[in-house]
């Protein structure tokens, strides 16, 4: 179920890459953005931010290209020994761990506060966590299938409502265009690290495409995909609420859906569509989260692979519980954002420098 002779298209990596980005920045990303910008030009600090993750998602590629058929795992120890790569390794799993809790909890605080008002957290976590369990235990290919249905309800969806929500807009909560400067955009940038968490997925993917060669043009077409519909979210979110009105809720992007209704169609209020999808987007990038974690156990440690999923299952519940409130979750939310700049942003760089110098070396 991990066998890399598993193998996927480059079509379906990039959707991995897009479902497993998609998740909770769609509902929180405008405020925690111009909570740092205090302006409207959020929307310029998720475009640098997609720039940005597409350069490292690119580094990443190269990196792993090099060991096409290994994962980040097993080719670690070639670029720097067998226990620094192991240290790293598990460095790693601890991260895509807590990233998987993390969507995990803000889709368990999301039901209870949008859907099933005081059903107990564990309740749905647990749900949660056992289907996640189903779904990857026949390793990434049904994986990949799954998303590729996720996927085109998740356009359809978005794009209608976001097409319906224009009766609220209103261009002039958009500007001045960098009326304050540069510096609120490049605040904003740093910001948008937890939403465009994804280049670290090609770590793994490429070990699994039929095409590595293709691995780049993966990552640039789903971040591509991923920056437009964060734009498309900031756009329409602080045009129909403002600045003043998006630092002041928790969830603006339900809550724009909340703020239109078109009379004398069945349906009058759409942001239980949104939940919809949403909760699917939670879920895909939990599922690739945990199956990244129960990859690397695996292979690091020499485990069977079901094994490691049901050893993860406690650890992921107990991570998700952690946060006592609404509040510390958005910290644990931080708390993944800042250690994947850390991790992603210059480790990859390095070891790709370093792979090269060992290879030269070798011939």
């Amino acid at each position: 179920m991990f066998s890399p002779t598993s193998k996927i298209t480059t079509a379906q990596a990039t959707i991995i890459i897009i479902n497993y980005m998609l998740a909770a920045g769609v509902l929180t990303l405008p405020r925690t953005v111009t909570e740092q910008t205090q302006s409207p030009d959020g929307w310029i600090s998720v475009l640098l931010g997609g720039v940005l993750a597409v350069i490292a998602g690119m580094i990443i590629a190269k990196l792993s290209q090099q060991y096409p058929k290994e994962t980040f795992y097993e080719y670690s120890r070639h670029i720097v020994g067998k226990w620094l790569g192991h240290l790293i390794s598990i460095v790693f799993i601890t991260y895509f761990l807590a990233l998987g809790a993390f969507e995990v909890r803000v889709m368990s605080e999301i039901v209870d506060f949008f859907l099933l008002e005081g059903t107990p957290s564990w309740a749905i976590i647990m749900t949660v966590l056992w289907i996640g369990l189903y779904s990857i235990t026949q390793g990434l290919d049904p994986i990949a299938r799954l998303f590729e249905m996720i996927f085109p309800i998740t356009v359809i969806i978005f794009l209608t409502i976001a097409l319906m929500s224009l009766g609220i807009f209103e261009i002039n909560n958009l500007r001045p265009v960098l009326g304050d400067g540069i510096m609120p955009v490049l605040r904003g940038v740093k910001t948008t690290n937890l939403s465009f968490t994804c280049s670290e997925i090609m770590f793994i993917l490429v070990a699994f495409m039929k095409k590595p060669k293709n691995a780049v043009k993966a990552v640039v077409i789903g971040t591509g995909v991923v920056t437009s519909f964060y734009m498309i979210t900031m756009i329409m979110v602080i045009g129909a609420l403002s600045v003043e009105g998006v630092v002041t809720r928790t969830w603006p992007g339900l809550d724009l859906m909340r703020s239109f209704e078109i009379p004398g169609l069945i349906f009058e209020r759409f942001e239980s569509f949104l939940l919809v999808i949403w909760i699917m987007q939670l879920f895909a990038t939990f599922i690739i989260t945990f199956y990244a974690a129960s990859l690397g156990v695996s292979q690091v440690f020499k485990k069977k692979p079901l094994s490691c999923m049901f050893g993860l299952l406690p650890v992921i519940y107990i991570l998700s519980c952690m946060p006592k409130n609404e509040n510390d979750v958005f910290i644990l939310g931080d708390t993944v954002s800042h250690i994947a700049l850390y991790i992603f942003g210059a480790l990859p760089i390095l070891l790709l420098v370093i792979s090269k110098w060992r290879k030269r070396g070798e011939k």
